[in-house]
C-alpha cells in the first residue's frame, strides 16, 4: 500500500489485544495493520472454504482478500485470531485483486463495533487503514466502474471457522479432514464437549443450532439486516461475520433489504430465521458423515426445534424491550399487535422503542404523546393505539414490585437510541475520501454508547435528520 493513513482504530479491541492506546503512535504499528510488515512469530495462511449462496451450492471459495496474521492469547487466556481483510491477492482470489475499498471497509469497523457495545455476539475490529491506492469497482454491478481508495482493516475474533468451512470438505469426500478438523473446533471453542464423548459431534450440532436461533433474535430485537446470509457467512461459533450489504431497518418494515443484488428478497429482514433453518439443514448435511444412524435421527429432531427455539428467544428479547417481568400468556399477542402497528405506519423501529422507553406511563394513559417522541407519535396515529396501550399498561401491572421509574430505567438500557443508519455511514465515508476521518471517528465514540441518555446534536441518529440523497440508501455486494 503507498502513502496509508490511518483512519481509526478502537480502543477497546486494542485493549483486548494487551496494546495501550499509545501504540497508534509507533511505525511498526502502521506497518502491521496495514499489511506492510508482519510479525516473524507469526505465519499469515488464508482459509478454505465452500459455501451456499443465495440457497445454491458454490463450490470453493475461501479468503479472497483476508489474511489471517496470527492468533493471540491475551492476559484473560482468551485466544483471539487476527485477520488483515483487504491485504491483498490469495490462493482463493480468483479472479480479484484481493483489496477492499474505503467504502466498505469504513461501514464493517463501525457496524462491527456497534454491534459489540449493543450486547450482540460479533467480529471485531482493531483499525482501518488507508491508501492512495487505486482500486476499481463497479458498485451497483451496472457496469459503471469507478476508482476508489483502498483500505485494510484489522479484524478478531475467538474463531473464523464458518459452515462453509465444513461443507467444502464434506463435497470433496474429505472425511478425515473434516473429522480432524470438526474435533479441533469442539476441543477449541467448545471445551465443555467431551472429545471423548461418542456423541460430541451431535452435542455440537445442537448447541450451534441453538446459539444461532439466539444470534439471529439478538438481529431482529435491534433491527439489524445482514445482507448475505449465506453459509460461508455464518459463523460456527454464531458470532456475526463478514459484514457487507448490512443494514438496520428505519422505517419499520419485514420486508426491507439492504442489498442491492438480493432481487428476489431472499435476505430480507423479516426471512432471517427461515434462511437460519436452511442454514442449519445444510450443516447437518456436512456433518453426516461423522454420525450414526441414531444420531441422525436425533439431529433431525434438534433441527425441527430450531422455530421453537427462535420464536421463544425472540419472544424473550422483545419482552425485555418492552419493560416485561417474568411472562404472561398474553406478552406475545402485545408484541405482535404493536410490530403490526410499527408496519401499518412504517415508523422509525430504533426510536419508537426508544420513545416508549422515556414516555411515562401517565403520558401513555391519557394517549398524549409529546412531539418529542416523534417516532412513537407517528404510532399513536393508527386507530389501534388506544387497544394496544389499555392491554400494554394491564401488562406492566403484573410486573412485581415495579414502578414507572424503573420501568423506563430498564427499557432505556435495553432499546438503543443510536444504531449505525446507512445514512450516517454514507456521511463519514464521504469526508473520509477527502481524508477528513473526523466523523468516522466521532460515530465510533457515539456507538460506543447506544443506550446513552443525553442526546448528541452532531449525530442524533433520527432518520427525519437524514440527508435527502441517503434516504433509502441500498448497499452493494462490491466492495
Amino acid at each position: 500500500m503507498t502513502n496509508t493513513h490511518l483512519v481509526a482504530v478502537s480502543g477497546d479491541v486494542l485493549d483486548v489485544l494487551d496494546l495501550d492506546i499509545s501504540v497508534v503512535n509507533e511505525e511498526g504499528f502502521l506497518h502491521f495493520v496495514s499489511g506492510g510488515k508482519t510479525d516473524p512469530v507469526f505465519i499469515p495462511l488464508a482459509h478454505r472454504y465452500g459455501g451456499h449462496q443465495f440457497s445454491v451450492w458454490a463450490g470453493q471459495l475461501g479468503d479472497g482478500r483476508a489474511h489471517l496474521v496470527g492468533a493471540y492469547i491475551n492476559r484473560y487466556g482468551e485466544r483471539w485470531e487476527l485477520q488483515l481483510k483487504g491485504s491483498g491477492k490469495t490462493p482463493y482470489s480468483r479472479n480479484g485483486d484481493g483489496r477492499a475499498v474505503l467504502r466498505s471497509s469504513i461501514r464493517e469497523f463501525l457496524c462491527s463495533e456497534a454491534m459489540h457495545f449493543l450486547g450482540i455476539p460479533t467480529s471485531r475490529a482493531a483499525s482501518i487503514v488507508v491508501s492512495d491506492d487505486a482500486i476499481w469497482r463497479d458498485q451497483f454491478y451496472n457496469g459503471n466502474f469507478r476508482k476508489e481508495r483502498g483500505a485494510v482493516v484489522l479484524r478478531v475474533a475467538k474463531s473464523w471457522f464458518r459452515i462453509g468451512s465444513l461443507e467444502i470438505l464434506t463435497h470433496s469426500g474429505e472425511y478425515d479432514l473434516l473429522r480432524i478438523l470438526v474435533e479441533f473446533i469442539i476441543k477449541e471453542h467448545f471445551p465443555s464437549i467431551s472429545i471423548a464423548d461418542p456423541s460430541r459431534v451431535l452435542e455440537f450440532f445442537s448447541r450451534v443450532v441453538h446459539q444461532t436461533a439466539n444470534l439471529i433474535a439478538l438481529w431482529m430485537s435491534v433491527g439489524f439486516t445482514h445482507g448475505v446470509c449465506n453459509t460461508d457467512n455464518f459463523s460456527l461459533l454464531s458470532i456475526t461475520i463478514d459484514y457487507g450489504p448490512f443494514g438496520f431497518m428505519e422505517d419499520y418494515d419485514a420486508d426491507y433489504v439492504p442489498n442491492t443484488s438480493d432481487d428476489e428478497g431472499r435476505y430480507r429482514i423479516g426471512n432471517q430465521a427461515n434462511v437460519g433453518m436452511f442454514n442449519m439443514n445444510k450443516l447437518l448435511q456436512a456433518l453426516n458423515p461423522l454420525m450414526d444412524s441414531r444420531q441422525k435421527q436425533l439431529a433431525s429432531h434438534v433441527i425441527k426445534g430450531f422455530p421453537d427455539l427462535y420464536y421463544q428467544r425472540f419472544k424473550e428479547l422483545f419482552s425485555v424491550k418492552f419493560g416485561f417481568l417474568g411472562e404472561t400468556e398474553q406478552d406475545f399477542a402485545i408484541i405482535a399487535l404493536f410490530l403490526s402497528l410499527l408496519e401499518d405506519t412504517r415508523a422509525d423501529f430504533t426510536m419508537t422503542f426508544r420513545d416508549l422507553s422515556e414516555i411515562t406511563e401517565e403520558q401513555l394513559l391519557h394517549l398524549s404523546i409529546p412531539q418529542e417522541y416523534w417516532a412513537l407519535h407517528i404510532v399513536s396515529q393508527h386507530k389501534n393505539f388506544p387497544k394496544w396501550v389499555h392491554l400494554y399498561l394491564q401488562r406492566l401491572k403484573r410486573n412485581t414490585d415495579d414502578t414507572d421509574s424503573k420501568r423506563r430505567e430498564r427499557m432505556s438500557n435495553s432499546n438503543p437510541r443510536y444504531v449505525l443508519r446507512n445514512w450516517m455511514a454514507e456521511s463519514a465515508v464521504l469526508k473520509a475520501e477527502r481524508n477528513d476521518f473526523s466523523e468516522v471517528r466521532l460515530l465510533l465514540n457515539t456507538l460506543r454508547q447506544p443506550f446513552r441518555k443525553q442526546k448528541i446534536a452532531e449525530m442524533a441518529g433520527y432518520s427525519k435528520h437524514a440527508p435527502a440523497w441517503a434516504r433509502d440508501l441500498k448497499v452493494s455486494c462490491s466492495s
